[in-house]
């Protein structure tokens, strides 16, 4: 009886100390393309009409890239709509880039672009671009 004990009792305490790692939810790694004829960075100004040429580059922190979406919002709204939406294919995973142009309205005004990176987890990174257009 005791030793049955003695066994339940180690068994117990095993599963005790046996703890599951948490993920940590790292999301992917993004960067501007910041080499000659790129646009980059958070406040840009553009004329009306203007054609930017904006690259990003995505790298695998954690779990596979899944998708690539870039959308934008004029003037403040609060709600986006998509431009450009890729879901990639396994080459993609480990990391990519991308060159997207931006093609500017005919008027004056503020342009928000949201490029989003999601991977396999549903981690998301964003990186974001003000336009001024004037």
């Amino acid at each position: 009886m005791v030793r049955n004990s003695l066994i339940i009792g180690l068994v117990a305490l095993f599963f005790m100390g046996c703890k599951k790692e948490k993920d940590a939810h790292i999301p992917p790694k993004v960067d501007w393309l910041m080499s000659s004829g790129y646009t980059y960075g958070d406040n840009v100004t553009a004329a009306p009409g203007d054609t930017l040429l904006v690259g990003v580059k995505a790298t695998l922190t954690e779990d596979p890239l899944k998708s690539l979406n870039v959308s934008f919002a004029y003037d403040g709204a609060s709600t986006t709509e998509t431009y450009y939406n890729e879901v990639l294919n396994e080459s993609d995973y480990n990391g990519f880039s991308r060159d997207v142009e931006l093609i500017m309205r005919d008027t004056t005004g503020s342009e928000k672009w949201v490029f989003s990176i999601v991977d396999r987890d549903g981690n998301i990174t964003q990186k974001i671009m003000r336009i001024t257009v004037q």
